[in-house]
């Protein structure tokens, strides 16, 4: 085994990371600083350090990063109109390399020689982490226990905490599902949602409610953009962890935002899971409509085709890269005129467009009007259509 002195973990306070500690001492001989990171998952942290540090942490860090991944992440994405497989608006991805990146910042100052994460070796997170740490700190040494353990179950690690005296809490034997909640959205896997068969159970739902209950009136929103940058609610400034949380509240009180996906994971298996976006749905949306007003066809075909480029990069956790940051910067060219509000009425899981403005929208109602104005004649698209369909003509006469 590589000789490590002092290790840098991911930790959540859960039932891995809550062992992992311990693991690591046994394994390495080695010093473990805990980092866990506030990303808006609305868990308990009250009494996390003094867990880890019982558990065997020599120092406990809990770091906010909501408004970082709000304002520096998701709203970057949100205006590319990133969504992998046309569906899934990235709401695990998009957080994972901001919670690398700052447990990196920490173990480089506190001279760590390794990282360790409590990822498993089926799915997309242990990606994501990794490729953060090469981007970032390539020199430190990766731990990726449940790659090397014996442990091959939940009860498994249960008994491990057990026989070194580790505190779970409330940790039970039993876990119906595996989440991840973040400020951006809360996913669902496990349970009945493993056989296709089975509809998802109401039960399981935590931030919004089934549409047949949501309100029998209609909810208004209006949703303000500078620069392509939300930036009010109903004509009120607001930073963007509040304009996030109020839509996430509105959006879930009148049942939008629930995604049934079966995605196809970046280690080569399809996963089953069912996740709630109340906020972010509502804000793709209005990105969508604000877009339609602000840029011609060409940009906005561009944008649509790059979207896919960047929702694949966060995703298989390509994000600090330079594309990704070119793909960014070209966005934020794109949308400088993005400049406007977008007004919605929520009701029962619908989103309806009830109105949007901009001083800098491509609609013109003198050229779109059945009425001829004086911008537009119709003479003109004879000779437009001559050219326009000049090749099919040739083609005609040659090949027939």
């Amino acid at each position: 085994m590589d000789k490590v002195k002092k290790v840098a973990l991911a930790y959540s306070g859960g039932l891995d990371t809550s062992i992992i500690i311990q693991w690591l001492k046994d394994t390495y001989q080695c010093e473990v600083i805990a980092i866990c990171t506030d990303v808006g998952q609305e868990e308990e942290t009250d009494g996390l350090e003094a867990k880890a540090l019982k558990s065997g942490a020599s120092k406990f860090y809990l770091i906010n990063l909501q408004k970082e991944l709000v304002e520096d992440y998701i709203f970057p994405m949100a205006m590319i109109g990133a969504r992998y497989e046309n569906i899934y608006l990235l709401g695990t991805s998009i957080a994972r390399p901001l919670q690398a990146k700052a447990q990196v910042e920490i173990a480089l100052k506190e001279g760590c020689d390794a990282l360790s994460h409590g990822c498993t070796g089926k799915g997309n997170d242990q990606v994501r982490f990794e490729l953060t740490y090469k981007a970032l700190a390539p020199h430190l040494k990766v731990i990726a226990p449940w790659r090397i353990w014996d442990l091959k179950s939940r009860e498994d690690c249960i008994d491990y905490a057990k026989k070194h005296n580790i505190n779970l809490g409330s940790i039970s034997e039993k876990k119906i599902y595996s989440r991840d909640r973040n400020i951006w959205h809360i996913s669902h896997e496990g349970g009945e949602l493993e056989d296709l068969i089975n509809r998802p159970n109401e039960g399981m739902y935590v931030l919004t409610k089934s549409p047949k209950d949501a309100p029998d009136t209609e909810t208004f929103v209006t949703i303000g953009f500078e620069k392509g940058v939300p930036v009010s609610i109903d004509g009120k400034k607001t930073d963007g962890v509040s304009l996030l949380k109020y839509l996430n509240k509105i959006g879930g009180e009148n049942g939008i935002g629930r995604s049934d996906i079966l995605e196809n994971r970046l280690v080569g298996m399809k996963s089953h899971g069912v996740y709630e976006t109340p906020g972010g749905t509502i804000l793709y949306a209005a990105y969508d409509q604000l877009k339609s007003m602000v840029l011609e066809k060409d940009s906005m075909a561009m944008l649509q085709d790059l979207s896919k480029t960047y929702a694949n990069m966060v995703y298989n956790g390509k994000y600090f890269t330079h594309l990704r940051t070119a793909l960014e910067n070209f966005t934020k060219e794109i949308m400088q005129y993005g400049t406007g509000t977008v007004k919605f009425a929520l009701y029962k899981g619908s989103i309806i467009l009830a109105g949007k403005e901009s001083p800098y929208s491509l609609y013109s109602e003198d050229i779109a009007s059945f009425t001829t104005g004086t911008t537009y004649s119709h003479k003109d698209a004879a000779g437009f259509i001559n050219l326009f369909g000049l090749q099919l003509g040739i083609e005609a006469k040659i090949q027939k």
